[in-house]
């Protein structure tokens, strides 16, 4: 159990240092959009993260992850500069749908009015 509880410490903190790693260094125009990392998964055996990426402008979605798949190795070097591990692990971008699809689900309910009956009937409660 104990084991768990570090490798979920360093995922966290990988995905904060990796956020603040693109945000203030990356000079790349393709990450100029609205995005968010929502998790990391390390490997127990710290050789591998898998990085979720969730990008609400469809249209610019593959161009950041084709951003951050080529500067993976800058990446790398820089988090080994963050964190205090022996060595950073190799980092896989994923896209990560579940904000966008939020945000549809969202909207649908907004347009079939939904949302609407649900506050009317907190109000009579």
């Amino acid at each position: 159990m104990r084991e768990f509880q570090r490798i979920d410490r360093i995922s966290e903190e990988l995905r904060r240092d990796l956020d603040a790693i693109i945000r203030e260094e990356m000079n790349d125009p393709r990450t100029d959009c609205t995005w968010s990392i929502t998790r990391a998964e390390v490997t127990g055996d710290l050789r591998f993260a898998k990085v979720y990426v969730s990008v609400l402008e469809d249209d610019r979605r593959d161009q950041l992850l084709d951003a951050l798949k080529n500067a993976k190795g800058y990446l790398r070097k820089a988090l080994g500069r963050r964190m205090i591990i022996r060595s950073a692990p190799e980092l896989i971008f994923v896209n990560d749908r579940n904000i966008a699809y939020g945000v549809h689900i969202a909207k649908v309910l907004a347009e079939t009015g939904i949302s609407d009956l649900a506050e009317k009937e907190k109000e009579n409660d």
